[in-house]
């Protein structure tokens, strides 16, 4: 157990509470977490009925054939890049026919860091079917667990702050 599990079970749970009420379905596109952010989500009682699909592309052939990756892209940028993250999370909204998505990739370690992406670089992309894909580049600390895990707790809280914009715009609009 790691000091986050309470913090991800509280994020995930108030992250079904909101995509119940609103009759939302939210979809994950994962890579550095191996399938933390959907192992969240249906932690929670209840989730099939906010969550249906969920995609772990930890190779970047996976993330080209299941999410619509640009290969172009994998070349030129990496698979720890906002333009691939984007796709990612674009191709995940898609394929699963869901409302919202989000999509990681970023280096948990302890290995595989260079000068430029360091260990604990993660990006990260937020969409909402019909709205803006928002990306963020964070650098975490400590262990390969400890960043999976602020990894997934960040994830679910892009995604509560995603469904509050999209509520906002809706109302206002």
């Amino acid at each position: 157990m790691s000091q986050y599990d309470p913090l991800i079970d509280s994020a995930a749970a108030r992250l079904g509470n909101v995509l119940r009420r609103e009759g939302l379905l939210v979809s994950a596109a994962e890579s550095c977490t191996g399938g933390g952010i959907c192992e969240a989500i249906t932690r929670v009682s209840g989730s099939s009925a906010w969550f249906h699909t969920g995609f772990v592309t930890y190779a970047n052939h996976s993330k080209a054939r299941w999410l619509n990756v640009s290969e172009a892209d994998l070349a030129a940028h990496g698979a720890v890049s906002e333009p691939v993250v984007r796709a990612m999370a674009l191709g995940a909204l898609e394929a699963a026919e869901a409302d919202l998505a989000v999509a990681v990739s970023g280096i948990a370690g302890p290995d595989g860091g260079s000068a430029e992406k360091p260990v604990g670089t993660v990006w990260f992309a937020w969409t909402a079917r019909g709205g803006e894909t928002f990306s963020a580049c964070k650098r975490l600390q400590g262990s390969r667990r400890e960043v999976r895990a602020q990894t997934v707790l960040h994830a679910l809280e892009g995604l509560l702050k995603l469904v509050e914009r999209r509520s906002v715009s809706q109302s206002a609009g």
